[in-house]
């Protein structure tokens, strides 16, 4: 089985994080790929992140009706704040026979030394980071400088002595960011091609519970 894995706070998922997991199943040609929401997010801590289960359920409906594509719950058996790390170890551990291919944005692979542990997730899993190809000589070095054991199989892809690989991907680029959702939910805008259409029905459906986190709504 080959399996992608996209993590993130999504709160809430967006169109962003359902195309970028479409264009990775597609290109890869995956069995799959998971959106696992962070029960803990250790980079987001403020009062703002929605409870796991309504971050959950936002997922399934993102993804709902689209092939391939599944919410993986995984972080909200695991106490404490969620480390990469450890969640793709848990993968290691239920499914040791699975391709894990770890989902990311070339910004956050460049951090990826800030993390903890980072340097070991390509042990763990392939990257496969997700970009245009201006971003290709900042990664090409980040690679060399941090893996130099790594060796080129083709433009834009390395190969680890493990056997996993590094691999730029190029796709269609959707800058949406979660804030950008927050602040115009508030303000009551229309959300529509921001965030599925179950999405958008979800926070309406939830929204007095989801004012409790992101603040009070513009009144009508």
């Amino acid at each position: 089985m080959k399996t992608g894995i996209l993590g993130g706070s999504f709160n809430p998922v967006h169109t962003g994080h359902v195309r970028m997991a479409v264009e990775v199943l597609e290109q890869l040609g995956l069995d799959r790929v998971e959106l696992l929401p962070a029960s803990r997010p250790p980079h987001k801590q403020g009062q703002d992140i929605l409870p796991f289960e309504l971050r959950m359920d936002l997922v399934r409906r993102a993804i709902a009706d689209i092939p391939g594509l599944g919410a993986n719950p995984l972080e909200a058996e695991r106490p404490g704040p969620s480390f990469t790390c450890d969640t793709l170890t848990c993968y290691r551990t239920k499914a040791p026979d699975n391709e894990l291919h770890f989902i990311l944005g070339a910004s956050t692979f460049l951090e990826l030394h800030n993390w903890r542990r980072g340097i070991e997730i390509p042990a763990l899993a392939s990257l496969v980071v997700v970009n245009r190809w201006e971003a290709a000589d900042a990664v090409a070095g980040f690679v060399a400088e941090h893996w130099p054991e790594s060796e080129a199989e083709a433009e834009g892809v390395w190969r680890l002595p493990e056997g996993n690989t590094i691999r730029l991907l190029d796709t269609p680029r959707l800058d949406i960011k979660g804030g950008h959702i927050r602040s115009r939910w508030l303000d009551r805008r229309n959300l529509s091609l921001l965030v599925p259409d179950g999405v958008r029905d979800l926070l309406e459906e939830r929204a007095e519970e989801i004012e409790s986190y992101w603040g009070e709504r513009k009144k009508v």
